[in-house]
């Protein structure tokens, strides 16, 4: 079962290790990676969305090539801030990767990541095809960024 405690989380980690923020989306997942002092989050890769034994064994060779202890997964809540559909299938995906994987997973609400990116690299000028090749690392990157930022004030406080 995911992780809910964000202190919890921290603590479950191995000193020194990375985290992986995941974007699940219907077509390609975008993985992200923090630094390994758990403040600076950094886009990665876009990689097709397949089966789930591919998904895993993906993220096993970048959990072991970059010192990996923890996975953040986007939970697409509604505006409202209810479940519909896709958060379950996220709910679904963490509990999948955490028993395959052996690392502590989390969820972080991912509501608004794709259209903060998607308005920055509008901001930037960039083309609808460039957009579509970096988006989902970018979300990513946007939604494990805002959970490194929760574990900083939670160690502040």
């Amino acid at each position: 079962m995911p992780m809910s405690d964000p202190a919890a989380f921290r603590a479950a980690l191995k000193p020194g290790s990375r985290l992986i923020g995941i974007d699940l989306g219907a077509k390609n997942v975008g993985l992200a990676l923090s630094d390994a002092m758990l403040v600076v989050a950094s886009p990665l890769e876009t990689m097709p969305r397949g089966r789930l034994k591919d998904d895993v064994a993906t993220l096993r060779e970048r959990l072991t090539r970059y010192d990996v202890g923890g996975i953040v997964i986007g939970l697409p809540r509604n505006m409202d801030g209810s479940e519909g559909p896709a958060a379950q299938a996220a709910r679904a995906y963490a509990r999948n990767l955490e028993r395959e994987l052996g690392v502590p997973v989390t969820m972080w609400d991912e509501r608004l990541s794709t259209t903060a990116v998607e308005r920055t690299l509008l901001d930037a000028d960039m083309s609808r095809r460039r957009r579509g090749e970096v988006i989902d690392k970018m979300a990513a990157s946007f939604i494990l960024q805002g959970f490194l930022d929760r574990l900083a004030h939670i160690a502040r406080s």
